[in-house]
């Protein structure tokens, strides 16, 4: 099955300009029929849905282009990929030891205030 440009901009909500962008920097590469329209397989949605998890995990565009690049070489390049995705999942930890540190010390300020906000509610009612 194939789909339009403005099928998959509908499937997957992403604009129509992205994803020229997105064909114009080398990370999908889909068919052309006979008028030169864009066709969309389900391999290449597929592939999107990929890329905007990646996306997803902030991971930067230029190592997403990077880890396209290793994709279209083949599978002797998996060994590579999987090193950048590694690297992705580090930085991910990193930033959700970070995050958890952050929500750690925010519930520990609520409480906080919560304590004294029930003190001052006692004392005002004796």
């Amino acid at each position: 099955m194939y789909y339009r440009i403005g099928e998959i901009e509908k499937k997957m909500q992403i604009s129509i300009d992205t994803l020229r962008y997105y064909e114009k920097i080398g990370l999908i590469c889909p068919e052309r029929d006979t008028n030169n329209r864009r066709l969309y397989s389900g391999a290449d949605v597929a592939w999107l849905e990929f890329i905007f998890r990646l996306k997803q995990t902030h991971m930067p565009l230029k190592e997403i282009k990077k880890y396209a690049e290793l994709r279209k070489q083949g599978d002797e390049t998996i060994a590579k990929r999987i090193d950048l995705l590694e690297e992705q999942r580090t930085r991910l930890t990193q930033e959700k030891m970070t995050i958890d540190a952050c929500l750690s010390y925010l519930e520990t300020k609520i409480a906080h205030y919560k304590t004294d906000l029930i003190k001052k509610e006692c004392s005002q009612s004796e």
